[in-house]
């Protein structure tokens, strides 16, 4: 089992970085990497069991279901369905948010854990650890831009 971990202090509040990162299906409007995104079946973005299908800029797409959401505890968790162009079997991944007190900030986690074979091992780390470090950089140019 591999498992990717990204932490980072993101430069806005809890509450700016959670409306943000807990839109399932908001990806492309602050992630470079995603073109479009969709809920599958027309439900709710929030609705635990949803699916949402995005794509990237070279068309590949991932379809991922919502596990967990938790405006509570500001975690979310979901699985990958369907990944053609990324070579993962059973990857679950969880993203939460702390505050932090002292500077107002907020504290972010996201890690991912899959089988992936070990040719692939180190491109598929990089590009989940890009995807999660530049997810908590576009939550944060939603506010800070």
């Amino acid at each position: 089992m591999t498992r990717v971990y990204v932490s980072a202090v993101i430069p806005i509040t809890l509450e700016q970085a959670w409306s943000v990162l807990r839109d399932f299906n908001g990806l492309p409007n602050y992630h470079p990497f995603f073109a479009r995104s969709e809920i599958e079946e027309g439900k709710p973005a929030d609705q635990v069991g949803c699916v949402r299908h995005f794509h990237d800029h070279d068309g590949n797409f991932i379809r991922e279901e919502l596990l967990t959401l938790s405006d509570r505890e500001h975690r979310c968790c979901y699985r990958i369905l369907e990944a053609p162009a990324l070579p993962v079997r059973d990857y679950v991944a969880e993203m939460c948010l702390k505050p932090i007190t002292t500077s107002g900030h907020c504290f972010g986690e996201w890690w991912a854990e899959f089988e992936v074979a070990e040719a692939d091992r180190e491109d598929v780390v990089q590009r989940v650890s890009d995807t999660f470090r530049l997810a908590f950089e576009g939550a944060a140019e939603r506010f800070t831009c």
